[in-house]
């Protein structure tokens, strides 16, 4: 299978090391980023959800919880990520709402106005938000599986992006 010629961003185009990409030239646009993940917690766990305005455990309340979690991670991604770009993000909004019989879906949206774009801090942000869940709910069952952490919308920078 042959893949289409394509250069990596993230390599010097003369030795092949890895660099960040030089957005020193680039136009700061406006540029938002929309990332979810889906946390299959079970049924049992899922109904105390339901049952209650958020599960309440001895590290606190669990969506309140991933979503300041989720948000401190977007913003430190490029701690995180070695070659992101450090950015002064604008906006951080993390949603969590049950999207089936056992399943959470968490989607998390960055903005800023700037010469790169802020996916990697959507996908940074769900992802934490994720494991945060996780974590606090393991007391209940080791079963929950986090999977579908994808990119669904990007707008901003050379092209837009768009699934779903």
């Amino acid at each position: 299978m042959t893949a289409p010629k394509k250069d990596f961003t993230h390599l010097d185009q003369k030795t092949g090391n890895p660099t960040m990409v030089d957005v020193g030239e680039k136009t700061a646009t406006k540029r938002v980023a929309t990332a979810t993940c889906d946390v299959v917690l079970g049924n049992e766990i899922l109904c105390l959800l339901l049952d209650e305005t958020d599960i309440l455990t001895k590290k606190g309340p669990v969506f309140q919880t991933a979503i300041i979690a989720g948000t401190m991670a977007a913003k430190k991604t490029s701690d995180l990520i070695p070659l992101c770009h450090p950015l002064g993000l604008e906006k951080i909004t993390l949603d969590i709402n049950p999207s089936g019989p056992d399943t959470v879906t968490i989607r998390c949206t960055t903005s800023l106005t700037g010469k790169t774009g802020v996916e990697m801090e959507a996908l940074t942000g769900a992802s934490v938000a994720a494991l945060t869940i996780y974590d606090m709910c393991k007391g209940f069952s080791h079963d929950i599986v986090i999977k579908e952490i994808k990119l669904i919308e990007k707008t901003g920078g050379k092209s837009d992006f768009t699934r779903e």
